[in-house]
Formats: C-alpha cells, structure tokens, sequence
C-alpha cells in the first residue's frame, strides 16, 4: 500500500503541511467517514462555534477510493454542524475523491478562515490557496467551468458552494458535478463560514493494488453479480426515484409535511413518469449501474438547461412534502436547488412546516411577507429556493433550520416541525415502521436514511433468508422486537461502506444477493493488502460509530435527544394498506426498544458508551479530547 497523506491546511495563515497515514490508524478506522471522525474528535474542543475559525471541516476519500473496487467514487465531508451543533457529516458520489487520491491526498483537515474568499488548487501533490474574488456570487454550475478555464483544464474536478453556501444558510450543500450533492449537516455553511468557495483538483498519479491478478478475479465476479441482479437491473432504467412507487402505495411517505402518508393521485410521480424525459443514464466513478437520470429542464427555472438527477430524496421533498403532483416540477426544483447549493431534503422539509402553519393559521402573509404559503402552488417552491438560498425575507428564517426557525416563529409551531436533533426527516414516514422510526431518533447527524435504514428489511425478505443474512433474529417490518439489533448491525455495515469510500447501493442495504462483512474484508485486502476478518470489519465500524456517539455527548447530547418527533407518537398514519394505515409508534415500547439498543452499543441507560466498551474499542482516552 502507498503511503497515504492527509494535508493540514489553515486557511487564515495560508500555512499546509502534510502527514503520513499510519498503517496502525488505517486499522482502526480505515479511511473516509471512519477516519474522518477520528480527525475531527482529535481536533475540536466542545462547545466550538460551527461558523467560527476554529471548527474544522475534513474532506475525504474512503480507503478503497479510486481504485477497481465497485462504486469507489464516494467522498466524506465532515465538521461541528452548524445546522444541529452536534456531529457535521455528509456523502457524495461522482469523481471528486478519487481524483483526490489521483492528487496525492486521501484527506484534508481544512481551519482556520481565509480573510477573502479562496478556493484551493491541488495538484499532484501540491496545495494553493488562491484568491476566489471573482468566483464569489457565482452558482454551482458557473463556478467549476470558471475554474477550469482559469486554470486551463477541462479534466479538473470542482467541490464548491453557491450562493446558499455564501450566505450561510445552516443546510446548504457541497456540489462536484450537477447533482453529486453532499447535501445534510449543512457542510457548504461551513465552507462559507471560512470564504471557501471551492476546492480544485487535479491528479495524474496511480494508486497500486496489493494483489492485482487476486483482485481482478474477485472483483469481476462481483461485477457480474451486480449487473445480473434484477434490483440494480431496475436501478439502470428507473433510478431512485423506482422508490417511490412502491412507498407511495402501501403508506410510507409524507404528504403535506405529515397530515398524510400517501400522495392522492400521485402517479404523477411515479418512476415511469421521467421516461419521457431522461436522455440517458449516467454512473459515478466505477459504477456499473448507472442510477442517475439525464435531462433537459422541460419548464420554469432553468428551462432548456442540461441536467442530472433527481434523487428520490428531491422527488419526496419538492413534490409530495409540499404537495406538488407534477414530475416537471421536481425536475425544476432540481435544478434550482443544485444551482444554489442548497440541501433539497432539509428544504422541503421546512417548506412543508411553514405551508402548514400557514394554512391553519400560525403564520400569516405579515410572518411571509406578504408570499401565499399553499400546497401544490409550484411558483412558489421555486421563489422560495431562491429567496432561501439568498436570504431574502421569510426564506432567511427558512435558513436557519428548525432549531433556531421555530425560535423565531413561536413555541406553537414546534410540534408541527419534523425533526430529530435539529436536521428535518426526509421525507419517508416510519410510523408504521419501528426499526426506521427507531434509525432515524439515534441516528449520530440527526434524523437520516442512510445511516441505519434496514432496507433489506423493508423488503419483506422471508425469515430465513433475514436471520441467514444478519446472523441473528431480526425483527419484522412492523415489529418493535429485534429492531434495537437490526439498527445496530446496519449501523456498522453503513459504517464500513462509508469508511471505504464505496457507494450504499451495494451492500445490503438494496438486495440480499449483494455485499457482505466477508466480502468488503476480502475486498480491502486484494485492493491495499491490510489483512481484516470479518470480525475485525465490525470491530472497525463499532468504533466509528462509538466515537461519533462520543463527539455529541461531548456537545451535551443525551437520551433525550433520541427521540422522535411528537407526532409519531400522537397522530395515526391516516392512509395505506395493511398495518400501514392506522398506525403509530408506542411511546412505552419505544423506550424499552431504545434501552435495547443502547445496551447492543455497549451504551449506558443515558446512551453514553460505558467505559469497558471504550476500552474494547481501544478509545479509552477518547472522552479526554484524544481518539
């Protein structure tokens, strides 16, 4: 394995210095989001102002980035959020880190903030802070091809902000690409907060395999295995968006914010309805599936103008949050969230809340000044993505996110806000779902689907094959028995896959014919030659997941921070099939559910990992400040 480094780069001196990666740390966290966490814990004090000089963001490739492992284009963004003040930590795919890895860097450890707006140029080993004067005020779409031709080559690739990012909205996103979004936790505020317009890079180098021939063998078969199964088959033609269909019709979505689980005539926006306009499909780095929609922006904003996606997240936010029927608007709303840089899931969701305050009263034209907040109303979804992004009137209070909004609008406005730990649900509803209800209240960023959802599980997989594939006794899709397990073991594999660098879809978390432990311990070892069991794959992925547990008790989060929104537990779903209609999630059997599996984590009663569990995992130092 090549020696790996991470750049230290402080933006307010100009200074960059550069580190080896130990085999020993390797090891212990791998790379990515599991590594990141590491740096993080090791170099922020608690109670640190997010926006402030002395958070620190990391940006990073996963240990397998770039190489021929599947789908290895993944990047991993990480800091104090400013939008929760807990853990910052966010995704994105395309071909941003393995180019970083190209360049001679697997991670970077960003403080400090430039006295006027920089963007970084790397290059083969070589770090620029370089002045992004000209570049500020531009969207994400301008701001890479400004680049490219300030610097002559059309191959560089562009991690950036837009105006979102500038003006600090506490949700906005990093872009590389027209749609590769690393939407939550609000890692573009932070690039903003420290006149970070972009980061630029540029590498010519190879990265070596341990075992070339072993490799090639191995990973051809698994090629195959994702080529020939019918779920990624589907995932080729349909993309996410294929999942709307099925979660629409049994329930198991948000409809104007949480009044509805289903979407009255919604075949609108069904996956079949982007055929018409999807020109082809396009793949990140070493993908074979190709999940991702290309188009023209049929109306509206952005009429006329190519582009990529949706994801079903955006489909959910844009369209059936807010109550929009139409598949053309979400291709609008799109393009409009990816220009400015703006997290669809986190504004959709507070888009939803303020319709509802609005339309029962809370909030009038004087809170809005003077906008007409109703469902479906298409025009105004996209004025206040703008108006959002840029800060303008009511959109400023929908920037700040619903911590700090539902100070501003009253305290009768909170129960009607959907979130856990300050960052907005998405826009799935779990209540007839306790293992999901359950991922998302202790997920380590808030309220999320891909830190924990069992996806396998809510493919109503037969018992067998379950308990086969999880080594244990898992729950039902309705059960709250067994769910404390089933987080816990999706917890760890997601852990892994992030920690790798490679893309969700393919583990477990799509079929149960896909990846497993064994297979990403063989995978590391034929690609870099670290020799892991499986055993020690899960060892790995509990201690990630620990010390992220450890980086917001550290901000003072507890067991009261697990919890789900009020709504679930009060208001029954009022539509769907079977078990999905009348539905809510048991207070009582909630908190025993929790208590399981906090004591799966080895946690305390309050959720803080108890010491003999700190030393398992070799963090016994890590509640002092070092990991």
């Amino acid at each position: 394995m090549r020696d790996q480094k991470i750049a230290f780069i402080d933006l307010s001196s100009g200074a960059v210095k550069t580190e080896t990666i130990p085999e020993k740390t390797r090891r212990l966290f791998l790379g990515g989001r599991g590594l990141d966490i590491h740096l993080l814990y090791d170099s922020l004090s608690p109670g640190v102002d997010p926006m402030g000089p002395d958070n620190v963001l990391t940006v990073s490739a996963g240990l397998l980035g770039g190489t021929i492992a599947p789908s290895s284009g993944r990047c991993h963004l990480g800091a104090k959020s400013p939008l929760t003040g807990f853990l910052g930590s966010t995704n994105m795919g395309g071909f941003f880190a393995p180019e970083l890895r190209f360049a001679g860097f697997d991670h970077l450890v960003i403080r400090g903030a430039a006295r006027e707006p920089s963007y970084l140029w790397i290059r083969d080993g070589e770090i620029q802070v370089r002045n992004a004067g000209h570049l500020w005020g531009r969207d994400t779409f301008e701001t890479p091809a400004m680049i490219r031709q300030e610097l002559g080559d059309e191959d560089i690739k562009v991690a950036c902000i837009g105006q979102a990012g500038e003006n600090l909205v506490r949700y906005a996103c990093v872009l590389t690409g027209l749609k590769n979004a690393g939407g939550r936790t609000g890692m573009g505020c932070v690039m903003g907060s420290k006149q970070l317009k972009a980061i630029a890079v540029r590498g010519t180098g190879g990265l070596p395999i341990a075992h070339p021939q072993e490799a090639v063998e191995y990973l051809r078969n698994f090629m195959e295995l994702i080529k020939d199964n019918a779920v990624m088959k589907a995932f080729s033609v349909l993309g996410t968006p294929m999942f709307q269909d099925d979660s629409d019709l049994i329930g198991r979505v948000r409809n104007r914010n949480f009044q509805r689980n289903q979407v009255p005539d919604g075949r609108g926006l069904y996956a079949e309805s982007m055929q018409k306009y999807s020109i082809s499909m396009a793949a990140c780095f070493g993908c074979p599936v190709h999940c991702r929609h290309r188009y023209v922006v049929p109306e509206g904003p952005g009429k006329g103008s190519y582009m990529e996606g949706p994801e079903w997240s955006t489909l959910g936010a844009l369209a059936a949050e807010v109550d929009c029927r139409r598949i053309e608007a979400v291709l609008s709303g799109n393009y409009l969230v990816n220009k400015y840089g703006i997290d669809s899931l986190e504004f959709g969701s507070m888009l939803a809340w303020a319709i509802e305050l609005y339309e029962k009263g809370i909030i009038d034209t004087g809170t809005t000044g003077g906008m007409d907040l109703s469902w479906g109303d298409e025009n105004m979804v996209y004025q206040m993505v703008k108006k959002t992004a840029l800060r303008e009137g009511f959109g400023a209070i929908l920037a700040e996110g619903p911590l700090r909004a539902i100070e501003v609008l009253g305290e009768d406005t909170r129960y009607y806000n959907v979130h856990v730990k300050g960052m907005s649900c998405m826009h799935t509803d779990e209540r007839a779902t306790p293992a999901m209800a359950l991922g998302i209240a202790t997920s380590t960023r808030g309220a999320d689907h891909l830190r924990s959802r069992p996806g396998v599980d809510a493919n109503l997989l037969p018992r067998d094959v379950k308990d086969r594939l999880f080594g244990f006794r898992s729950s039902d899709i309705g059960s709250y028995e067994g769910s404390a397990k089933t987080i816990w073991w999706h917890e760890l594999i997601y852990a892994i896959v992030d920690s790798l660098g490679t893309c969700k879809f393919q583990p477990l978390f799509m079929s149960p014919s896909i990846l497993g432990w064994e297979d990403y311990a063989r995978l590391t070892y034929v690609i870099t030659g670290l020799e892991m069991s499986s055993a020690d794959m899960v060892d790995i992925a509990e201690r990630v997941y620990t010390l992220e547990r450890l980086f917001n008790t550290r901000e003072g989060a507890g067991r009261q921070d697990d919890i789900l929104p009020e709504r679930y537990f009060r208001e029954a779903t009022p539509l769907g099939l079977g078990g999905f209609k009348g539905a809510t999630i048991d207070r009582e059997k909630y908190d025993v559910m929790l208590d399981e599996y906090y004591e799966t984590h080895g946690w305390d009663v309050n959720g803080e990992p108890k010491p003999e569990t700190l030393s398992r995992l070799g963090l016994a130092k890590a509640p002092a400040g070092k990991a």
